[in-house]
């Protein structure tokens, strides 16, 4: 009998979190880093994207789309930051995608503004396998990043 050699396959989280300011980018690069580091897995990050030259040219919109859905659709957890007086509508569609295609996603709140439920709108936070809500008034990203780290490990394959 010949037992499997091949080395384990590295779980592939995609994160969907609104990327359109300096401090958003920086924020989603550092929380991916840390979750790689703790959860030992592969972060995407659709900020990352590019096509041609460039990152973000109109006439490259339609191979953006096509590489977020294949991101989450390959993907094995969503990790979806759902911060803002609403949520950010890409991370919104990102998540109901991930939702549909039966994908386990970490909602994160750390808004301190409440709405319906778990402080966003009611269907992201029934859309989620698991939440965390740290309000930013605790900013303690070692804090969050185990927080999300745990419940990415009981979501993800073994």
């Amino acid at each position: 009998m010949l037992l499997d050699q091949s080395p384990p396959r590295i779980p592939k989280v995609y994160l969907a979190a609104p990327l359109f300011t300096q401090h958003e980018r920086r924020w989603n690069r550092e929380l991916a880093r840390r979750l790689e580091q703790q959860v030992a897995c592969s972060v995407v990050l659709p900020q990352d994207f590019k096509v041609g030259d460039c990152k973000n040219h109109p006439k490259h919109f339609g191979e953006i789309f096509r590489l977020c859905i294949e991101g989450v659709r390959d993907c094995d957890a969503v990790v979806a930051v759902l911060d803002g007086a609403d949520a950010d509508s890409g991370t919104c569609f990102e998540a109901g995608y991930a939702y549909a295609l039966g994908k386990p996603i970490v909602g994160v709140r750390t808004d301190y503004r409440a709405q319906h439920e778990r402080g966003t709108n009611l269907m992201l936070a029934r859309g989620c396998h698991a939440f965390v809500r740290r309000p930013a008034f605790d900013e303690d990203l070692d804090g969050l990043v185990g927080e999300v780290a745990r419940k990415l490990k009981r979501l993800l394959p073994r």
